[in-house]
């Protein structure tokens, strides 16, 4: 069970840190024009609380992990 958790986590974890906008202009530029996430400025803070709570959380699972295989 621990391991589906920890592949499925990594999985979105490549996922959000993919749709993350880049900070040199790129996507940047729709994510200030346009409404879909809210401010942008919030938007940005509340994936990168999310991004680190689940890397976090990766990291815990795969601490777990490892020592249920000693």
């Amino acid at each position: 069970m621990l391991n589906l958790i920890w592949l499925l986590l990594s999985g979105f974890l490549i996922f959000i840190i993919f749709l993350r906008a880049p900070q040199n202009g790129g996507l940047a530029s729709f994510a200030t024009k346009s409404d879909l996430l809210g401010s942008p400025s919030s938007a940005e803070r509340f994936l990168n609380n999310l991004t680190a709570l689940l890397i976090i959380l990766y990291l815990l699972l795969a601490i777990q992990l490892n020592f249920n295989n000693l």
